[in-house]
């Protein structure tokens, strides 16, 4: 081969080397651009003559994350992550930083489970025996992971002093008809409500998510029955997600034969505010006595909405047990 050809070949191999260099991060950036277009989001709208609103949000990296984090059994990741979806479709009418805790409170083998999120899209919660499982072989359903019990709902507002409360009886056991029939009897709220967290068969969160719909006075008994008939015929939105239905195309199913407008959509995730400052200052609130006697050795705290794990060294205790002493003898 001559030199010409040797350069010919050369100049071939190092363009063909540049245009799959080119098109190896164009296809990073189209699964990025992928990814962030489908992320946890949640998405609100009201149909065109003001009679529903709905929220639609995708909560799948949230139960992941919920699961990582606390290590859940296959039951305790979907009535957990039920809890979490439904939590967030409550906080979405809110305001700012206002915010709704969950909790419900069964007996069950998962015991208490609370859920809270805010206005912001931040969202936490945690299951009281993470590893609870139930044995379907005898017929045991997801809802006998709860059993019977209450379910309470707790808004903090900013125009209010105090949290406002309301309890009901658990009807099901299955969070969504127990949050849709809490919003009926403490609410006076007529909805239609959707809740789904799918595994797969190796035990992974696959798909996760929620529909609310709720009548505003005057809505037309129609539209009411009509989207009643239309979340039931989306039954699963695991597999929606998996078909690759995003939040958008489910409210577009939701409100089928009803024209609306969206109002506002933004990202949601796990996110708990605990840190480190804030657990010292729980501290400062015990008994002298109690400090007294953990300051020779480190102690470590567990926040129990996200697992996370912080270590208080002896020096630390002994700053507070000494500004605590201080306090005392000003006063």
């Amino acid at each position: 081969m001559n030199l010409c050809a040797i350069l010919v070949v050369k100049g071939a191999s190092n363009t063909a080397a540049r245009l799959w260099k080119k098109k190896d991060i164009m296809d990073k950036k189209s699964a990025q651009r992928k990814a962030f277009m489908t992320k946890d989001r949640v998405i609100r709208g009201i149909t065109e003559d003001g009679f529903l609103k709905v929220a639609v949000v995708k909560t799948t990296d949230v139960v992941k994350e919920a699961q990582r984090r606390h290590g859940l059994s296959l039951l305790s990741t979907v009535m957990l992550g039920r809890a979490l979806t439904g939590v967030m479709l409550l906080a979405s009418d809110l305001k700012g930083e206002e915010r709704v805790l969950l909790r419900i409170e069964g007996d069950g083998p998962l015991g208490i489970i609370t859920a809270e999120a805010n206005r912001a899209g931040e969202i936490r919660g945690f299951v009281q025996h993470p590893s609870a499982m139930i044995n379907i072989n005898a017929g045991e359903k997801l809802e006998d992971g709860v059993g019977r019990g209450l379910l309470s709902v707790s808004k903090t507002l900013f125009s209010e002093a105090k949290p406002i409360t309301g309890t009901v009886e658990l009807t099901q056991g299955d969070i969504h008809s127990d949050i849709t029939q809490y919003l009926y009897q403490s609410e006076q709220v007529p909805s239609a409500l959707l809740l789904d967290v799918g595994i797969t068969p190796e035990g992974e969160v696959e798909g996760a998510g929620g529909i609310i719909i709720q009548a505003l006075p005057g809505a037309p008994i129609e539209h009411i029955e009509k989207v009643g008939e239309n979340i039931q015929a989306i039954h699963s939105i695991s597999e929606q997600f998996r078909e690759g239905d995003y939040i958008d195309t489910l409210m577009e199913k939701a409100l089928e034969g009803i024209p609306y407008k969206e109002l506002i959509r933004y990202p949601v995730h796990f996110f708990c505010r605990c840190s480190h400052k804030r657990f010292l200052h729980s501290l400062a609130m015990l008994p002298l006595a109690d400090l007294e006697e953990m300051q020779h050795e480190p102690q470590e705290l567990v926040c129990h909405n996200c697992s996370e794990v912080y270590t208080i060294a002896p020096e630390e205790i002994q700053n507070l047990l000494e500004e605590r002493q201080k306090q005392q003898t000003l006063n």
